[in-house]
């Protein structure tokens, strides 16, 4: 039975990765780039920088949506402040005197009651949020409102990108983040895009009149807004070629706190909306994309409890076998140099990874880094992945079953 089901989780892994690049390559000839072109007319725009403890990046999130090659006179930027105890509103009073920058302060609330803030105060086409430790490429405003050309659009989510990655763990998450754009794309194909993540999503104005405010949401907002627009039938696409630059963790405590929070927040949510799974009325999300993203969570949970109870084992009977012959140093201890494993599971793993590496190529090409070539982030990425995702998966699935809440910091 261990076996079956060992070997059916692999193969479901596998024929995921072949299913979204059979996709991508169908559809391909959709994808448009949009270096040159301009919107037959410039919506109002409104985005919404909540924030709080950001002394040390707010500025530069500010001066990159100053840069924006946008309308000034259509693009306004709240600054909201949820309460911050450092000198973050200084720094962002620095801007106060820009007629394109307003500053908003709140007590403590969260997130969401500071984009809300926001939102309440501001009649513009469009609106979005920016995370106050991210910053835009001049041209990704420009290029996400050419998508609101088509009337059906509500959403559009942007290319993000890491942040100028110097840790092991930074390295790791860029070929991450690299292989997100591809699947986010794929996703955008297949109408299944159920997260609006906070670095640069874009919104009609409308969407927030008729589906109401952002909640708490168990700190991933972000997520169950998107799940909420998917069950309401909005229409969320993708714009690769709007890049996004997000600071991420440097180390592995700080990633882990992270990651807890958001698969705590996808379990939960996931739950809440679970009207969601296998109904006909939300298509390719409700019958694949949904489904398939729970059994890779929980298939790792499995493989941590069946790699434990394999440990347990192993041990207790080494243990047996040195208490009743003693300690033997023979060869049969010894691992034969000369014997290569080409049992079926190793052999689905291994085709596994080499699809995780084209995933990644096709991201590199759709966000034009100079083309797709193998890189070391990539190698992190394969390396480090399978030992820490286990981890906060875990601790994740652990906390929810139980409704442990997980902290934002």
């Amino acid at each position: 039975m261990d076996s079956i089901i060992t070997y059916f989780l692999l193969f479901t892994s596998l024929y995921t990765e072949v299913f979204l690049l059979v996709t991508f390559f169908e559809l391909r000839s959709s994808i448009t780039l949009v270096d040159n072109q301009d919107p037959r007319e410039y919506p109002s725009v409104t985005i919404i920088v909540p924030c709080f403890n950001e002394e040390k990046t707010i500025g530069g999130t500010i001066m990159s949506l100053l840069e924006l090659n946008y309308p000034k006179d259509k693009l306004s930027i709240f600054i909201v402040d949820d309460g911050s105890t450092d000198a973050t509103v200084a720094v962002a009073q620095k801007f106060q005197n820009n007629q394109n920058v307003k500053i908003f302060r709140k007590e403590n609330g969260g997130k969401h009651t500071a984009f809300n803030l926001g939102l309440m105060n501001t009649t513009s086409d469009l609106v979005g949020c920016l995370d106050a430790d991210s910053f835009v490429d001049p041209n990704a405003l420009r290029r996400i409102v050419l998508r609101f050309e088509n009337a059906e659009v509500m959403a559009v989510t942007p290319a993000m990108k890491v942040h100028e990655p110097k840790t092991i763990i930074q390295l790791m998450q860029k070929a991450e983040y690299t292989m997100a754009i591809f699947n986010r794309k794929v996703l955008s194909f297949l109408g299944s895009l159920y997260i609006t993540p906070g670095p640069f999503s874009i919104f009609r104005k409308s969407v927030f009149d008729k589906l109401g405010l952002y909640r708490k949401a168990y700190n991933t907002e972000d997520l169950e807004f998107g799940l909420r627009m998917q069950t309401h039938g909005l229409i969320i696409e993708n714009a690769h070629d709007a890049y996004v630059y997000t600071a991420t963790p440097r180390t592995v405590r700080a990633l882990l706190k992270q990651r807890i929070r958001w698969s705590y927040g996808f379990f939960k949510n996931a739950f809440d909306h679970r009207a969601l799974f296998f109904n006909r009325k939300y298509g390719n999300l409700s019958s694949f994309v949904l489904p398939i993203a729970i059994l890779s969570l929980t298939s790792v949970v499995y493989f941590v409890i069946r790699f434990l109870l394999q440990t347990f084992s192993a041990s207790y009977n080494a243990i047996v076998k040195i208490l009743t012959v003693g300690i033997h140093f023979g060869a049969p201890g010894f691992p034969d140099w000369f014997f290569l494993n080409t049992g079926f599971a190793t052999i689905l793993g291994i085709t596994s990874v080499m699809f995780v590496f084209a995933l990644i190529l096709l991201g590199k090409w759709l966000s034009s880094e100079g083309g797709p070539r193998i890189s070391r982030d990539m190698f992190y990425f394969v390396a480090l992945y399978a030992i820490l995702a286990p981890l906060w998966i875990t601790k994740a699935a652990y906390d929810a079953v139980l409704s442990h809440e997980t902290p934002w910091r």
